[in-house]
């Protein structure tokens, strides 16, 4: 817990401390740091999501969390096996328990269900405190963090590689990140949900100018507008058939369909019907067509998969051993792009329907 936060007001979202999880970095990555946020959605306006959601884990520190129990791995591994290229540096685990994104910053605490809505602050400190552990003197930095902490480090990767010398090699990985907005009734269904943890978290004017000068603000969470904005250079790392965004946003846009029909089918491709698998083979087309738009920057790291699955980086197995494109896991494709040994760049268009990436 980070009870120093509690002073400058940056706390969950029902009001109890923040909190981050620490690996002491030894030998040559000892003046090396890789920092992740944790994911778990946003809040928004539907009923009581964020009431709700101050009630659990990911919205307060008073759920058992559990600070000396994060299970450390795929980027945070500490064994040089499975993680040859970060297992030796600082490891630091952010815990989300604001509902915004990181970003968030209200005064008032909401005085119907007692919410504090200090995301940003909580980032704030919790880099303070990161800085005063010696962070600030790194030869090597990473930010990076997995499906919502995969958006919160494309928002605030430049912000990141501020906090450094130009002698740091600074770097972000965002992992399962790019929520796209689609088109026709998915680009309806997707705006609905991030204009709805705008309004909710007050982020409108704590959004990206490059972003908001340029086009709606309610716009202004989806990854597609904001990267080409991104100075610092930026691994994304993503699946053409990303199951949260399928099971989140696609499938509500299918006449008829049961979104609890679909619960089986959210995770393992084995436990999808041939409906189902139809269903998800044609979302891979709409995200691939959204990332390949990007321009190609040649500081950018590329890794969209054909699994069905969301995020890499924090999985032991999708870290290190499949998928592989271009004969490389993602963490092998990641530690070449950080250490400027090759670019990487690669989009799997051999595979037109979904695969199953999980251990067997």
């Amino acid at each position: 817990m980070l009870y120093s936060a509690v002073p400058k007001g940056a706390v969950c979202l029902d009001g109890t401390p923040p909190a981050y999880a620490y690996s002491k970095g030894f030998g040559d990555g000892s003046t090396n740091w890789v920092v992740l946020l944790e994911g778990g959605r946003w809040c928004d306006l539907e009923e009581e999501t964020c009431q709700n959601r101050s009630k659990t884990y990911y919205g307060s520190t008073d759920h058992e969390f559990p600070i000396d129990g994060i299970l450390f791995k795929g980027i945070l591994d500490s064994n040089s096996q499975a993680n040859p290229d970060f297992y030796d540096w600082h490891k630091v685990f952010v815990h989300y328990c604001d509902g915004s994104l990181f970003l968030s910053d209200v005064d008032q605490v909401d005085p119907t269900n007692s919410l504090t809505f200090r995301g940003g602050r909580i980032y704030n400190a919790i880099m303070e405190e990161l800085l005063n552990k010696g962070m600030g003197i790194a030869h090597n930095a990473i930010l990076t963090g997995f499906s919502a902490g995969g958006l919160s480090t494309i928002l605030h990767c430049d912000r990141f590689r501020a906090l450094f010398s130009n002698t740091t090699r600074v770097k972000c990985v965002s992992d399962s990140g790019f929520f796209i907005r689609g088109e026709g009734e998915l680009a309806n269904q997707s705006e609905r949900h991030f204009a709805g943890a705008i309004a909710a978290n007050e982020l409108r004017a704590l959004l990206p100018r490059s972003c908001t000068s340029k086009r709606d603000p309610n716009l202004c969470l989806f990854a597609e507008y904001l990267v080409e904005d991104v100075a610092t250079p930026l691994f994304i790392a993503e699946s053409a058939f990303d199951s949260f965004q399928i099971g989140y946003n696609f499938i509500l846009t299918i006449p008829g369909l049961d979104p609890i029909q679909w619960r089986n089918c959210s995770r393992f491709l084995e436990e999808c019907n041939a409906t189902q698998i139809e269903i998800i083979k044609d979302f891979g087309p709409i995200f691939k067509k959204t990332l390949m738009k990007l321009d190609n920057s040649s500081s950018r790291g590329v890794f969209l998969d054909s699994c069905y699955l969301h995020t890499h980086i924090f999985q032991s197995y999708n870290w290190i051993k499949y998928p592989v494109l271009d004969n490389k896991s993602v963490g092998k494709a990641i530690g070449d792009w950080f250490y400027d040994r090759s670019a990487f760049q690669e989009i799997d268009a051999l595979n037109l329907c979904p695969q199953s990436c999980y251990p067997k």
